[in-house]
């Protein structure tokens, strides 16, 4: 059995639509041409490789705090998607419950495109998270854990790291930003996105270069904190970027199938509630 046909939950994401979900007047970034994902064009894609589930992740580019379009296709998903929400620090926990009602498991954070000020003053917000036992998901690149350590030792939600912490991809294991996400498997309430792999690596030799990455935080978080990612539609990326040869290159970097179906089935099952 190869891996288009092995049960699959694609766990980073997002969906454009500008056309019937028009951007915010202020954003970091507006996509545009072939960046544009509608929920249509994406439901056609896991359709075409066998993936059941995906966990849509609302985009600091475009939209940032506008959750409808991601509110619409959790609606219209009949359960094939759970989604991440992009909140104001302030918002209350009765708006959160209402989010995790419609569907939505936690709240996204990206110090990684807006600066590691943009979590300054999510201390509360994190406590609210942790009481409905939702995940605070942190984009970060490079070093910039480390100024974040403080804030995630001291505050108790899930974590979910996206795009395996974004390395400096020459600098290796030991370098101080992947170190602290390694020990971070310590606390037992944090998790691992294996994506985002071109965002450090060159698509062209991204084994090559993101594989020893990769089995370090399998070492570390193991299958069952372990989820995997396409980060589809694949915004400001250099070279071309598709789906399926991502899939092969996460049957590279899992050879095991037994692996394979842990991080990307039942881990993400267990974590979001897909049925």
């Amino acid at each position: 059995m190869s891996i288009f046909d092995e049960p699959k939950i694609d766990c980073h994401n997002h969906l454009f639509d500008p056309l019937h979900f028009p951007y915010r007047a202020q954003t970091l970034y507006r996509p545009a041409g072939q960046e544009i994902g509608t929920l249509a064009q994406f439901n056609r894609v896991l359709d075409a490789y066998g993936v059941k589930h995906a966990l849509l992740v609302g985009p600091t580019s475009g939209y940032r705090t506008d959750n409808s379009l991601l509110l619409h296709a959790l609606a219209q998903g009949q359960g094939r998607f759970k989604g991440i929400a992009v909140v104001e620090d302030d918002t209350s926990l009765e708006r959160l419950a209402a989010l995790k009602d419609a569907g939505v498991v936690g709240v996204a954070f990206n110090p990684a495109g807006e600066g590691t000020a943009v979590m300054a003053g999510v201390d509360g917000l994190f406590a609210r998270l942790a009481e409905l036992d939702m995940f605070a998901q942190i984009q970060v690149k490079q070093d910039e854990l480390l100024e974040l350590l403080p804030l995630l030792e001291r505050s108790t939600p899930r974590l979910l790291i996206d795009h395996c912490g974004r390395p400096q991809q020459k600098d290796g294991l030991n370098q101080p930003g992947f170190a602290a996400l390694l020990r971070l498997a310590d606390i037992g309430r944090a998790c691992v996105k294996i994506s985002g792999m071109q965002k450090f690596a060159h698509i062209d030799e991204l084994f090559e270069q993101a594989d020893r990455y990769v089995q370090a935080l399998l070492r570390a978080f193991g299958p069952q904190g372990c989820v995997w990612g396409s980060d589809w539609p694949f915004l400001r990326e250099q070279s071309r970027i598709d789906y399926g040869p991502l899939l092969k290159y996460a049957e590279q970097f899992m050879p095991d199938a037994q692996v394979r179906r842990q991080v990307m089935w039942e881990t993400p099952q267990r974590l979001f509630g897909f049925a």
